[in-house]
């Protein structure tokens, strides 16, 4: 300890973030603090630990920090970091289920609805989360019949008119493509149906109820019962009403709890004063209190692109409330109160998610041991099985995918600690190698991930600990070789065949061969399953657009701009044989000609 002895009398007094490493070099905890000298010193001076922090101390070898302008900066700076390193003790929001929003950007010029699964900062309007019963293609269907909007995704201008689709002759849509209806008639039904998603206008109701009757007395019944479900899920909408807040206020209610060994936070959406649904999260107990970890969480949690409400509700007090006003003030341009209620309504609101939270944890305790089982415990048994030189907390596995030797390309996925890091997958089209050659495939692309470590691109590709070949000796040993070639050392590297589920490393000549029910061997088989989707995906893709657009290079007027607008619409041969005359004039310059050309064309050659 006498390295960090001596570092720990260099601390400064400012703000910053500081970065705790263990014998192998990984980042296990990363913290804030006001006065980094201070903050930093508590760690290895304080006698009164509770267990976790004092796990924590033992495992540091090193630490560093990172000075910043203020408070404000050194929050926002650990949250990045957080995010980057993934640190073992920090609290960490997994992933989970991405609700759908609807969102409309109001300065187009004839705006539509879209489903998304992210909020991001655009300017553009978004409703939701949809949960709780509420489907989100429900809703966006009753906007459609109701405000009679166009559901076409191409961006419009009134300038540039085109021919109406089958929706405006089936009296579905207002036709702003063909002029049939002023922007401002246009943008008058889309605030009508902005109202609707605030609450405040209830003509869907009226238009349902008067379509169910009329489809009753003409016996198409179900057309009449489709009427009744929707009425039935605008109901229970209104049910879902909370009388003590303000109906014009968006507010997420947040509770923490733990056991000792887990934490669940637990979040109630509320929006325009009416309860949305729940979400979990569950995850090993950090080092922070309840407070710090609560903090920790709400950080992360915008961060990942939720919508940001006008007010945070908790079950419990955190550090520097003000200090994450300030940020969401930044980051959102909005102003978001954070509170801890000691009373009245909105202290049951938090009582309420807390007792959510402590139901969720009572009954997730096996499910939440079970997934450690398989994913930090198997990494930890996989070190030890493979004899690795470092826990592989950064897994990156690799597969090749062609047919008969075209459209080959790779496939890189990400597991940290044991479980899919989405965002870090990345895909690799073969430029090089000529012909059907996994081999030299597998060469290509580790060499173009190899030559990313140590230069600034290693923020967005860290480097990992281990690598996974899908493959047998052969294909490790061709990796191997690029390894040795570039040099590259620290990175641990094992191959795992498919049909016996060999695992094939570089210190033995023999396989290593676990039971098909460990848990190692089912993350290995995760991972490698993973790689081969995502390659096997990425393949198919480029085939499609290949056949199609080598298809589409024989319909007479159809040139290389509406081939690419044909190819984004449709993306596939197959769609495009399904479309109808009027979907395919739906795409930007193409006519009725061109559209019977091209029906006409994949027509005859269906009947060759």
């Amino acid at each position: 300890m006498g390295n960090i002895e001596d570092k720990l009398k260099l601390l400064p007094e400012n703000p910053g973030c500081y970065l705790m490493y263990d014998k192998d070099g990984n980042v296990i905890y990363v913290g804030k603090a006001k006065v980094l000298k201070n903050r930093v010193r508590q760690y290895f001076f304080n006698t009164q630990k509770n267990e976790k922090t004092a796990q924590l101390v033992s495992n540091i070898a090193d630490f560093k920090y990172v000075i910043t302008n203020s408070e404000i900066d050194a929050l926002s700076l650990e949250n990045n970091l957080i995010k980057r390193y993934k640190p073992k003790y920090n609290i960490l929001l997994k992933d989970d289920k991405q609700y759908p929003y609807l969102r409309i950007d109001l300065k187009e010029d004839f705006p539509t609805f879209a489903i998304v699964r992210k909020v991001r900062r655009d300017g553009a309007k978004y409703f939701g989360p949809f949960m709780g019963g509420v489907t989100v293609n429900e809703v966006l269907d009753i906007i459609y019949t109701c405000y009679n909007l166009r559901r076409c995704t191409e961006r419009l201008s009134a300038d540039k008119p085109k021919r109406e689709c089958l929706n405006y002759h089936m009296k579905l849509c207002l036709a702003p493509c063909s002029g049939k209806c002023s922007r401002e008639e246009y943008l008058s039904r889309v605030y009508q149906a902005v109202d609707f998603l605030n609450g405040n206008d209830d003509s869907p109701v009226k238009v349902l109820t008067e379509r169910m009757q009329k489809y009753s007395q003409k016996e198409d019944f179900e057309l009449a019962m489709s009427c009744r479900d929707k009425l039935n899920m605008l109901a229970g909408i209104k049910e879902k009403r909370i009388t003590s807040m303000n109906r014009f206020v968006n507010a997420d209610i947040i509770a923490i709890t733990g056991n000792g060994i887990y934490q669940v936070i637990t979040v109630l959406v509320t929006r325009g004063g009416r309860m949305q649904g729940v979400k979990n999260f569950s995850m090993d107990e950090g080092v922070d209190t309840e407070g710090e970890a609560l903090e920790d969480f709400i950080m992360q949690y915008y961060k990942e692109e939720n919508g940001v409400p006008d007010e945070i509700i908790t079950n419990v007090e955190i550090p520097d409330a003000p200090l994450v006003e300030r940020i969401f003030r930044a980051m959102s341009s909005k102003l978001v109160t954070v509170v801890c209620p000691k009373q009245g309504d909105k202290r049951n609101l938090a009582l309420m998610a807390e007792k959510n939270a402590v139901e969720y944890l009572e009954k997730s305790v096996s499910r939440i041991r079970h997934k450690d089982d398989m994913t930090v415990v198997a990494c930890e048994r996989l070190r030890e099985i493979l004899k690795l030189s470092s826990y592989p907390k950064r897994m990156e596995c690799y597969d090749i995918s062609n047919i008969s030797g075209t459209d080959k390309v790779g496939s890189m996925v990400v597991f940290t600690d044991g479980e899919p890091d989405r965002d870090s997958y990345r895909r690799f089209r073969i430029k090089t190698v000529e012909g059907s050659n996994d081999f030299a495939s597998l060469q290509e692309v580790l060499r173009r991930r190899l030559a990313k470590i140590n230069t600034p691109d290693e923020v967005s590709f860290p480097k990992p600990d281990l690598v996974i070949i899908d493959g047998g000796k052969g294909q490790l040993s061709a990796v191997k070789a690029v390894f040795d070639d570039m040099n590259v050392q620290g990175i641990d590297l094992i191959s795992l065949a498919k049909r016996e589920e060999e695992i094939y490393t570089l210190f033995d000549d023999y396989p290593v061969i676990l039971d098909k029910r460990d848990y190692v061997l089912r993350l290995l088989q995760r991972i490698r399953d993973e790689a081969h989707r995502f390659a096997i995906t990425y393949h198919r893709t480029i085939r499609s657009k290949r056949m199609l657009t080598s298809a589409l290079e024989s319909v007479h007027g159809i040139g290389a701009k509406r081939r690419k607008l044909l190819i984004k619409r449709f993306g596939t041969v197959e769609e495009i044989k399904k479309a109808t005359i009027e979907e395919l004039m739906e795409v930007d310059s193409i006519g009725r000609k061109q559209a019977e050309m091209i029906k006409n064309y994949f027509e005859e050659d269906k009947n060759s």
